[in-house]
């Protein structure tokens, strides 16, 4: 790990060099979740390079954080470079990689490669109702769906965001839900797997919002994000209610390491999450969609 090399003007184009970045900011999301907005260093050229390729990734798509001695973790964009100009990650610390990058400092330094990876359907969904669905962490890769639906309200339909949490104390983005949810025209409903004595909203797991709310199903794009087992209930639930399978939208999480599709790590029947996904329609996954281990 010691001799990585990253980005000089001879390799900028090369997807498998880090590109060096230095930590601007870290916000501390809950206990074990945070948000890291960084900014690329080096030469002219290499920051001119970064920015062009970051400030085109689209909502959806992830970038390979790397943490010198430690190795690298695939992690979702949390926010479009578009706006603030930095570069956006949100995740939790759930093991040595991501246990480092944690304990980054402002001023610190990471490589990162990217971004990879298909995006969320937004063109297809103009004209149409948005219904969001994430459970924990997995607002994290929606939200800046968000904010381009709200940035475009005018070209979409209602607005729905159904966020299911372990606890109170583990909600992500609790102002921006606020604000989120005082827009016209936008309905946000959270619930929690266990209650607290201070908690008057909902308690249940998040399919069972679904019944309740109010949308098109046949003039509707849906996109999901959490918990594998979670985002098969959803569809279920879905369905039920009369959503077409290529109108639904699952982003998938498999072990990725070279995030081009090379190494096979995250092969998933006969797709490469890093590659072909993460993000796919339900079509395209049903016949695999339940089976375990694979």
């Amino acid at each position: 790990m010691e001799d990585t090399i990253y980005n000089t003007e001879a390799t900028v184009a090369d997807p498998m060099v880090p590109t060096l970045y230095r930590v601007e900011s870290y916000v501390k999301e809950t206990s074990d979740t945070f948000t890291l907005a960084i900014s690329p260093t080096g030469s002219a050229l290499e920051v001119k390079t970064a920015n062009q390729k970051q400030l085109g990734a689209a909502p959806g798509q992830f970038n390979m954080l790397y943490v010198f001695g430690m190795g690298e973790v695939p992690i979702s964009i949390s926010a479009s470079p578009a706006v603030g100009g930095l570069l956006t990650h949100t995740t939790r610390d759930v093991g040595s990689v991501t246990k480092a990058l944690s304990a980054l400092k402002v001023g610190d330094m990471l490589g990162v490669r990217g971004p990879f990876g298909t995006p969320w359907p937004l063109e297809r969904a103009v004209g149409k109702d948005v219904v969001l669905v994430a459970g924990g962490i997995g607002l994290a890769p929606l939200r800046p769906v968000i904010h381009e639906l709200l940035a475009r309200r005018a070209d979409f339909g209602r607005l729905v965001v159904l966020y299911g949490s372990r606890s109170p104390a583990d909600i992500i983005f609790k102002n921006e839900l606020k604000k989120w949810k005082a827009q016209p025209g936008v309905i946000v409903y959270i619930t929690v797997d266990r209650g607290s004595s201070s908690w008057h909203g909902s308690v249940g797991v998040v399919t069972r919002l679904i019944p309740k709310i109010r949308f098109d199903p046949a003039n509707a794009i849906v996109m999901i994000c959490g918990p594998e087992i979670m985002m098969q209930y959803t569809v279920d639930a879905l369905k039920q209610r009369g959503v077409s399978g290529e109108d639904i939208y699952v982003s998938m999480e498999r072990n990725m390491k070279c995030a081009l599709g090379f190494c096979g790590h995250c092969q998933f029947g006969e797709h490469f999450i890093c590659k072909d996904g993460p993000v796919f329609t339900y079509d395209q996954l049903s016949s695999l969609f339940k089976k375990p281990e694979i």
